[in-house]
């Protein structure tokens, strides 16, 4: 049965309106309401359709009589935010994420119409570190919990989202654990460093990267508020690239620097309004992280039409290259070329002269391979 009433938190953003957009196109729902402190830009506006956009802060108990008045019986609530900057500093930031998050809970569990509540989370929940599995599943626990900023936030939003189920078993309750989001419109944090002309990386590491399109989020999301998945759900494309991969394919300039200096670095670029990274975020430049995604594929129900080098690619047509990465290709396939000709000559000389070392013996049925 398709929800009658829903709510988006959030909707002055890509994001939010995207979603809202989708939902109030489905003449299935009857009324569609945007929530958020700041109204939309024109074009977000303009996107909207018949969407009602409500000006109301969710730390404020207005919004519960936003719920109750409007007969909401399904929300989504996406209005969290990831970088200090954008909300204000690190303080409003933890306000809106957290307490507003408790207020938008208690004003659903007060409401008898509520029966489904939708939580865009985040895949930072997992951490990054050097000891992190393969791959995440929604089962695991971060080896190393973050101690702070955005992840440590959604972790505390997921906790709260928990208790409210346990409160409300007849409400169904899904989290969508989102992977890095990459499109031609949406502005996200990785979106933002990789723009940079000179992308700043720690020296020695090369993290593996998982994105996911903004096309397929905001198909999950719609999916997720119309459907009857209950439960947790990790959001991604298949695939996964490294971080040098990503940099190259888009044109960028690579400055690999101590580790140590990251966190100097970082604090540059927020002074500087180039991109905010918190410490957490910082630590994923360097460890990555991959997600495992058999529950979005055949539980929820969702194939991402993007793989995770299709969605970087998609991107890269709005990005301006600062080096033409054919020309990179080129010097690299060059460099490779140069150093099998050396190991070539080097072979026939050694031949030449000959090896005075006795040959490993050779084994039936093994053969040598290239490194993928």
């Amino acid at each position: 049965m398709p929800p009658a009433v829903v709510l988006v938190t959030g909707v002055s953003r890509w994001l939010g309106g995207a979603l809202a957009a989708e939902l109030a196109a489905d003449p299935a729902i009857d009324r569609v309401i945007g929530v958020d402190t700041v109204p939309p830009a024109p074009e977000v506006l303009r996107r909207l359709g018949r969407t009602e956009f409500v000006r109301a802060d969710i730390r404020s108990p207005l919004i519960g009589k936003v719920i109750e008045s409007a007969s909401v019986d399904t929300v989504v609530h996406m209005n969290i935010s990831a970088t200090p900057a954008g909300a204000g500093g690190r303080v409003s930031m933890k306000e809106l994420n957290v307490i507003g998050t408790m207020q938008l809970l208690a004003a659903c569990q007060r409401s008898p119409q509520v029966r489904r509540l939708v939580l865009k989370s985040t895949s930072a929940v997992y951490g990054a570190s050097s000891r992190d599995p393969a791959v995440f599943t929604e089962t695991m626990q971060a080896r190393r919990v973050p101690g702070g900023g955005f992840a440590k936030d959604s972790l505390d939003i997921e906790s709260y989202v928990r208790a409210f189920a346990r409160r409300r078993p007849d409400v169904g309750v899904a989290v969508l654990r989102f992977t890095n989001l990459i499109g031609p419109r949406i502005d996200s944090l990785l979106s933002g460093f990789l723009r940079m002309p000179v992308v700043p990386t720690a020296l020695g590491y090369d993290a593996r990267v998982q994105l996911l399109h903004e096309d397929d989020a905001v198909a999950v999301l719609q999916r997720a508020t119309t459907g009857d998945f209950v439960g947790t759900v990790n959001v991604g494309a298949q695939g996964t690239v490294l971080l040098s991969q990503a940099i190259r394919r888009l044109g960028r300039v690579a400055l690999p620097v101590p580790e140590a200096a990251m966190g100097s670095l970082g604090r540059l670029t927020r002074r500087g309004a180039l991109v905010d990274w918190s410490p957490e975020q910082m630590r994923f430049l360097n460890f990555g992280r991959v997600v495992d995604t058999r529950v979005l594929r055949e539980e929820f129900g969702h194939q991402p039409r993007y793989t995770t080098a299709e969605a970087l690619a998609d991107y890269a047509r709005t990005v301006p290259p600062v080096v033409d990465p054919h020309l990179v290709a080129e010097v690299t396939g060059t460099a490779r070329s140069a150093v099998g000709r050396v190991a070539g000559g080097l072979a026939a000389v050694q031949g030449l002269l000959g090896d005075r070392r006795r040959a490993a013996p050779s084994v039936p049925g093994l053969r040598a391979v290239r490194d993928a």
